[in-house]
């Protein structure tokens, strides 16, 4: 009788082992898919992404076809929102995913990472092509490995706006121009996650990634309460710089006043080649990448279909 519980046991072990194995790999993100994107725009061929140029349009053109792959629709008529800054033609990226609840689906989720960056930098060892890995094809990577999870699950409640965009480096011209169009549409905007640097690790600290603006809503507490575990900390660097104002995500704060955050694991104090043309790919993590892109997937599958909006700012 000992013998047969021992087998019925190990028999229900290795069943569960294997079912819990099988949830966590389904759709997983992995290292492939996002080296395969940070390769891709740190190309030469797209000589630095600067905005108006013909690198970021052949970056625009190959976020688009795996926005078009996934079935994700244009948000406006075509994927292109398009600005214009001193003569300048940029465009965001923009992709819609709309929520399956009949009431959430009128709020929305923004998800989103500026995907040009300065095109030429300082001479070095006879290299000019700024392709900015870390800044930010790495948080671009990010995003469009969500997007397709995303899209393929089809579990979310809220609706979510998937963007790229350009002229971040000019001043967030390209996520300013986004938001007042949402604002003038009334959109009711719940909380706009922004991925920024998300190519090197933390050495020295007690979490793996920061939110900019840590302390002005609750967005770090409740995330690390889906994710399960203290993951996303306060970096006081990026409190000391004010880094919260430095992306995208402040566009839509300014205009919305709602919980719009950036998530990132590098403050400057942990690399060395900000606008610097070896800012390259095979500078980055992308075993520490793709760790923090699949622990974010709880967090903005929970944010996306919560009953209710957890995230606040600390003021309400």
């Amino acid at each position: 009788m000992r013998n047969i519980v021992a087998v019925l046991f190990l028999i229900l072990f290795f069943s569960c082992k294997s079912s819990v194995e099988g949830q966590v790999k389904k759709n997983e993100i992995t290292i492939n898919q996002v080296k395969e994107s940070v390769e891709f725009l740190t190309s030469d061929e797209l000589q630095g992404r600067n905005t108006g140029t013909i690198g970021i349009d052949k970056a625009a053109t190959y976020i688009e076809n795996i926005f078009a792959k996934n079935s994700i629709k244009p948000y406006f008529e075509t994927y292109r929102d398009s600005f214009n800054v001193n003569n300048i033609v940029g465009y965001n990226v923009v992709g819609f995913i709309e929520g399956n609840d009949s009431k959430l689906k009128d709020e929305f989720v923004i998800i989103g990472a500026h995907y040009d960056h300065i095109g030429y930098g300082k001479i070095v060892d006879n290299d000019s092509i700024a392709n900015g890995a870390n800044d930010n094809a790495a948080g671009t990577s990010a995003v469009l490995a969500l997007a397709e999870y995303l899209a393929k699950e089809k579990s979310n409640k809220r609706s979510i706006i998937i963007s790229l965009f350009s002229g971040e480096e000019m001043g967030l011209k390209g996520s300013k121009h986004l938001a007042e169009i949402l604002k003038e549409k009334n959109l009711n905007l719940y909380t706009m996650l922004n991925f920024e640097m998300i190519g090197v690790p933390f050495k020295d600290r007690d979490y793996e990634a920061f939110v900019t603006g840590y302390d002005l809503s609750n967005m770090a507490e409740v995330m690390n309460g889906y994710i399960g575990s203290h993951y996303i900390g306060r970096s006081e660097i990026a409190v000391k710089y004010n880094l919260f104002r430095q992306s995208d995500n402040y566009a839509f704060y300014q205009v919305f006043n709602v919980p719009c955050q950036t998530i990132s694991s590098c403050d400057l104090s942990n690399y060395e080649y900000y606008h610097h043309v070896d800012d390259e790919a095979d500078k980055l993590d992308y075993d520490h990448m793709t760790k923090l892109i699949n622990k974010m997937i709880p967090a903005i599958e929970h944010i996306c279909n919560s009953p209710t909006k957890e995230i606040k700012m600390n003021h309400e």
